[in-house]
């Protein structure tokens, strides 16, 4: 309880500069280029296309999910998928990334993944805007379900954010948690529902454990809010089990930052 009242306090005083520090951090990511952060939606648009190309055209016939052609359905499930790819990436080195805010002057480094789960946010809430746009064009008007989306957006940051508490300070530590997580991240990719339907695999077994996957659980989620399928709680176990890995993840990354914050300086 110490460790979160002292999270909730840095939080609090230090609130205008976390979110300066998000834009910065956008900014510095793309220093160096011509177009600047907008290179964070180009290269998700440009992914979105090689993979429907690939997968629609080449591997597979795109077949229609009811009234929505494969490539919405397919849109709908990979742009959560960018914040989540970026948060296992930056938000497991951001601590290394910003070792200055540690060893160099007095700085809340709780509010380090915080400021970077933001920055991606921005960036993830603008291709959220463009798929929405693309979906009107497409033909499929506004309805209430689409309010989901900024609730399934809410769950998504409290769960990697809190990943990146978790990850970060061993992550400065050791290197090689590092470089595991990344060799896993495109595994989750292929496993996490987002070129499947997990509930039309034939093997019971197997779609039980996907479902278990948190990421599937977001990804499953806004698919629904955008075809308008389903409310949350039209699935409470689904819901539930989701929450109960987001509270584990969230004293996870209390139990992290208590243990590593003090080597965290001599080892950077």
């Amino acid at each position: 309880m110490s460790v979160l009242t002292e999270i909730i306090q840095e939080h609090r005083e230090y609130m205008e500069q976390t979110v300066k520090m998000a834009r910065s951090d956008l900014v510095r990511t793309y220093r160096g280029s011509a177009l600047g952060w907008s290179w964070a939606l180009i290269k998700p648009v440009i992914t979105i296309f090689i993979y429907w190309f690939a997968m629609s055209l080449g591997l597979r016939k795109g077949q229609p999910h009811g009234d929505y052609v494969y490539f919405l359905w397919l849109i709908y499930g990979m742009v959560p998928w960018f914040y989540i790819s970026d948060m296992l990436h930056r938000g497991t080195e951001c601590m290394r990334k910003y070792r200055y805010l540690i060893t160099k002057i007095h700085y809340p480094v709780s509010t380090i993944p915080t400021f970077v789960s933001l920055s991606n946010l921005f960036v993830e809430a603008c291709l959220l805007a463009v798929v929405y746009v693309l979906s009107l064009l497409l033909g499929h008007p506004p309805t209430l379900y689409h309010l989901q989306i900024f609730f399934y957006l809410f769950l998504t940051y409290a769960f990697f954010t809190s990943w990146a508490l978790f990850a970060a300070p061993i992550s400065a530590i050791s290197a090689d948690f590092q470089n595991l997580v990344k060799s896993v991240v495109f595994a989750f990719l292929w496993i996490s529902g987002i070129f499947f339907d997990v509930d039309t695999l034939e093997n019971q077994t197997i779609a039980a454990i996907l479902k278990v996957n948190p990421i599937t659980y977001l990804v499953k989620g806004f698919r629904e809010a955008f075809m308008s399928e389903a409310w949350f709680w039209e699935h409470p176990l689904r819901f539930g089990v989701f929450m109960a890995e987001l509270l584990v993840m969230f004293l996870l990354g209390l139990w992290s930052y208590k243990r590593l914050r003090k080597d965290m300086p001599d080892v950077l």
